[in-house]
């Protein structure tokens, strides 16, 4: 029986009503206590169990991309560890990789609260954080002590352009970030489609978007693999301008997608903290919504690109059979976060187990095989 799902989330949602930005905060806590303490007791003996409970371990999951090794297909997307507390107990969790951040160069204590509501009626998440978090120097610092031990999973992280930072100097602010975390991260985001920075999202224009990649990679000796992260409400030409840019600028790939401004087809008529409808309140929806729309954009990238840029897929994922979805229409890897919050830590797990069974069905013999399957059994 899944505990979570049948007594932890009912107590939390339902019973006590606890606020979801309180609650996120006492599960990140928890997990860089964990983190803190993870090679002594009572720490070992709890990741232990985690490890036990949590873990799937299949050759056939594994994947070298852009010079990364992936145990499985499955990672943390920004937004849950902001400042990279817990980078060490995601392998524990089950994960194949993470993704830290979203970090700023400058530290932002980010929008007003109230800022982040759960819709339930339509397994989503309203948020409106607005990038608050401790401020790249501050992640530096903590990574650093850590980048010694032997890292089990890969470690992203991503970049987010300051409030106070105006938009003609945002490829500066997203290059002091990277020049202090560079050699702390194995891969990097640009990250300008969070609908919760003022103009964040004209960044995206091919001119604006062109000017901080050119800065990154100029700056990138080391080669770090580096993506960009894209808003779902895009127009598909818009998309293929980024998709050429990704090209010129050689990024390792392009990450979709971002929350959606979009309020279609929403169930939730009144968010209970506000008393106001979804479509008054700002903010970018996460979970369910979401789920078809960045399907459609993964599709359109990877048959735009002939599958030759890598992509990793991100919006409402909650079964084995929404990653599979996003897989076989051109997905690399994916990344969860609302789902993970509704369906429990049990849930990545639970999607390893069902990717294993649809490579069994489909005859192939590793995720890799299954990455645009889609569209090449339509050639």
């Amino acid at each position: 029986m899944d505990i979570y799902q049948f007594a932890i989330r009912p107590l939390f949602f339902n019973l006590v009503k606890a606020d979801p930005e309180w609650l996120h905060q006492q599960t990140i806590r928890s997990l860089n206590w964990l983190s803190q303490t993870g090679t002594y007791p009572p720490g070992s003996w709890v990741n232990h169990r985690l490890e036990k409970s949590l873990c799937l371990y299949d050759s056939r999951l594994e994947q070298n991309l852009f010079g990364l090794k992936f145990p499985n297909p499955v990672g943390l997307a920004a937004g849950f560890d902001k400042d990279g507390v817990a980078a060490k107990i995601w392998p524990s969790l089950g994960f194949g990789f993470a993704e830290l951040g979203t970090v700023t160069f400058h530290p932002q204590p980010g929008n007003p609260r109230p800022r982040l509501f759960r819709l339930p009626l339509d397994k989503a998440a309203l948020n409106r954080m607005g990038f608050n978090n401790s401020g790249a120097a501050a992640m530096a610092a903590r990574l650093s002590l850590e980048k010694q031990e032997l890292r089990l999973i890969p470690i992203g992280i991503n970049l987010g352009k300051s409030k106070i930072t105006p938009l003609e100097a945002a490829a500066q602010d997203y290059l002091d970030s990277f020049r202090l975390l560079k050699d702390l991260g194995d891969y990097f985001v640009v990250n300008v489609s969070s609908p919760n920075t003022p103009g964040l999202r004209s960044l995206q224009d091919a001119a604006m978007l062109g000017a901080i990649l050119e800065l990154l990679q100029t700056e990138n000796t080391s080669q770090k693999p580096i993506f960009v992260k894209i808003a779902p409400d895009l127009e598909w030409e818009a998309i293929a301008d980024i998709i050429i840019l990704a090209k010129t600028y050689q990024l390792a790939g392009i990450i979709a997608t971002n929350t959606t401004i979009s309020r279609d087809k929403l169930k939730t008529q009144v968010i209970e903290q506000t008393g106001k409808s979804p479509q008054s309140e700002a903010g970018g929806i996460s979970g369910e919504p979401l789920r078809d729309r960045s399907t459609e954009v993964i599709r359109f990238i990877w048959q735009q690109t002939q599958g030759e840029i890598p992509i990793i897929g991100v919006g409402g994922i909650f079964s084995p059979e929404d990653a599979w979805e996003k897989i076989i229409a051109g997905a690399s890897l994916i990344q969860v976060y609302t789902g993970w919050i509704y369906e429990g830590p049990l849930m990545v797990s639970r999607i390893l187990k069902g990717l294993l069974s649809h490579l069994e069905q489909s005859g192939l013999n590793s995720i890799s095989e299954a990455v645009g399957l889609e569209a090449k059994s339509k050639a």
